[in-house]
């Protein structure tokens, strides 16, 4: 599967961006999509996950309750909204999809070495 992600920008502190990760060459459904952000010096860490049906969604600490993941199985797209950003949300954004059982799920649905399939990134900043 080939991942595309888009929608990241420059926003003031408080804004809001939405995210989207565009799927092709693969039947999308077969896939659970996380997303993961990287900050300049600093290793890649998880931000939100998401089921392949989309019935369930998990979130990092840092980002509950601000955050909301979403995917349209039928358009084969998952979107990341983005609200009450701070300069703490600064980063690359990478979405990534793989293929779990349900306890390897579980277990490893924040690892990044748990997805296979990863899309090249999108630039969010957010300034004061």
């Amino acid at each position: 599967v080939q991942l595309q992600a888009s929608g990241g920008g420059s926003v003031q502190v408080g804004g809001f961006l939405r995210l989207s990760c565009a799927a092709s060459g693969a039947t999308f459904t077969k896939y659970a999509v996380a997303w993961f952000r990287q900050a300049p010096g600093k290793e890649r860490n998880f931000v939100t996950a998401i089921t392949w049906s989309g019935d369930t969604t998990y979130y990092a600490d840092s980002v509950k309750d601000r955050f909301t993941v979403s995917r349209d199985n039928a358009k084969n797209t998952v979107t990341l909204q983005m609200s009450k950003l701070g300069p703490e949300d600064t980063a690359v954004y990478y979405c990534a999809a793989g293929q779990f059982n349900g306890i390897s799920y579980y277990a490893s649905r924040d690892s990044p070495e748990a997805y296979d399939y990863w899309g090249q990134g999108t630039q969010v900043t957010v300034s004061s």
